[in-house]
């Protein structure tokens, strides 16, 4: 089930509402986890056997950390080869037996198994809670209900964000739900949903139209508009659900980190990484950079803890060598920037570094879309002009023509517009003597957003989304 699903908007979530706001507040949690563990057995059932393995494993053994023993090192070690493990086998066992049969030339047999959705989310939320009670930066939890809730909470279980345990360990227990705070919840699903169904599905229909295609038919326009869709769609899907989860968590009266901070306004690719998927990147950061070392042990070692980093983090995005070139991509260039190339670009005109930025993520774009590294080079020559079949074609054509408007949207609205009408508009209520308010055409905007949504649901089948297969 996804959140921009017919089913889940009409049933599922009116039903989750009612049902917790009319119940007392000692079995909340209880309904939330009901809904949750029936949220994510939907699609796959028998895999809600694994959920809670992974809950009953990390809270048996976050209590033996707890305690503090001797024995809280091995428990931890424990915790994380479990929750690795766990991880590793589902999402990266065909992957590893291919590249054996391939060197050793054997014909060991594929698992073949489907991926659990979201097992990498929930994974990493997993391991960071045992790890922040090693760490005694949390107490261990004693209610296996809330440590559950936390393991499997539906709006964010399933893509993201991560929502780290000593952000939100306090809420599981106490928090309240005020009709400004639920009103923001809704306000904040509505323009998730309407990134995801209005924008991020048409620029889908693009990029997958031309990364379907040989390479030998593409010419230039093509190539560039296949990646600037895809460099489109992967934001608006990935950050729309992201506003969906907060929202979500604010009806609930749960308050998310944020995970998307118009990154494709950076300057450079250090900054893109601070606001793309900003959840993931502070993860990595606390649970395996530091621990690596960090930058506190010499130049040589911070550039190979950030090449280790950046690799690890392409691998976690998906099985293939074409992800872990994408992370390692990402690791040479911000380690480039650590060694002066930062202060080289802050030298240039502001325009150009935007470009550069915009150009650089593209291109990683390529790799991160593409299913082997042969597409992924061809369809780099393209773009750069080599071996295109003309600059134009009949394909290009139809989608400047079809989707012209949808590009121009998508371009204005992966810049902060919407923060800043809501700021001007704030200012001119406060404005005296006119008190000019705009509480309906905030109503209206929102209403139509919705309708737009829900008659683009109706009318359409196509509606992926992207972080689901992670």
């Amino acid at each position: 089930m996804v959140f921009s699903n017919l089913v889940f908007l009409f049933c599922f979530l009116p039903i989750i509402l009612l049902a917790y706001f009319i119940s007392p507040k000692a079995i909340k949690n209880i309904i939330l986890l009901i809904a949750s563990l029936f949220f994510y057995a939907w699609g796959e059932p028998v895999y809600i056997f694994l959920m809670l393995f992974s809950i009953h494993m990390n809270y048996f053994l976050g209590r033996m950390i707890g305690k503090n023993t001797a024995r809280k090192k091995a428990y931890l070690a424990l915790a994380i080869i479990g929750n690795v493990a766990i991880l590793g086998y589902f999402k990266y066992a065909d992957f590893f037996i291919t590249n054996v049969n391939r060197l050793f030339n054997t014909s060991l047999e594929l698992t073949e198994l489907p991926l659990p959705i979201g097992i990498s989310f929930f994974t990493f939320q997993a391991m960071s809670y045992v790890i922040d009670v090693y760490r005694k930066q949390v107490e261990p939890q004693k209610n296996l209900i809330s440590l559950a809730l936390y393991i499997s909470f539906f709006p964010q279980l399933v893509a993201g964000p991560i929502v780290r345990y000593n952000t939100i360990n306090e809420q599981l227990m106490k928090r309240k739900v005020t009709l400004d705070k639920f009103s923001e919840g809704v306000r904040r699903f509505i323009i998730g949903l309407a990134k995801k169904v209005l924008l991020a599905n048409a620029f889908g229909e693009v990029a997958d139209g031309v990364f379907t295609s040989s390479t030998d038919d593409l010419s230039l326009a093509t190539a560039w508009i296949g990646i600037l869709a895809y460099t489109l769609q992967i934001y608006f899907d990935f950050s729309g659900y992201s506003d969906m989860a907060i929202g979500l968590g604010k009806m609930f009266g749960f308050d998310f980190l944020e995970n998307f901070n118009f990154p494709y306004i950076s300057l450079n690719v250090t900054e893109f990484w601070k606001r793309w998927h900003i959840s993931l990147g502070a993860w990595f950061r606390d649970y395996v950079y530091i621990p690596l070392g960090g930058n506190r042990k010499g130049e040589a070692k911070t550039i190979r803890n950030l090449l280790i980093v950046w690799t690890i983090t392409g691998f976690w995005h998906g099985a293939s060598w074409t992800f872990m070139a994408w992370g390692f991509y990402y690791g040479v260039l911000i380690t480039m920037e650590r060694l002066g190339g930062a202060n080289l670009l802050s030298r240039l005109w502001r325009p150009f570094q935007h470009l550069y930025l915009l150009l650089i993520v593209m291109i990683g774009w390529v790799f991160f879309r593409a299913d082997d590294f042969t597409y992924s080079l061809s369809y780099l020559e393209r773009m750069f002009g080599m071996g295109i079949n003309g600059l134009m074609d009949s394909q290009s054509y139809i989608y400047l023509n079809d989707y012209w408007y949808i590009f121009a949207l998508g371009i204005l609205f992966s810049m902060p517009v919407l923060p800043y009408l809501k700021k001007k508009t704030s200012s001119i209520q406060k404005k005296k003597p006119f008190q000019v308010t705009f509480p309906w055409m905030s109503t209206a905007f929102y209403m139509l957003l919705m309708i737009a949504s829900m008659l683009q649901l109706v009318n359409s089948t196509y509606n992926p989304f992207i972080y689901f297969r992670f």
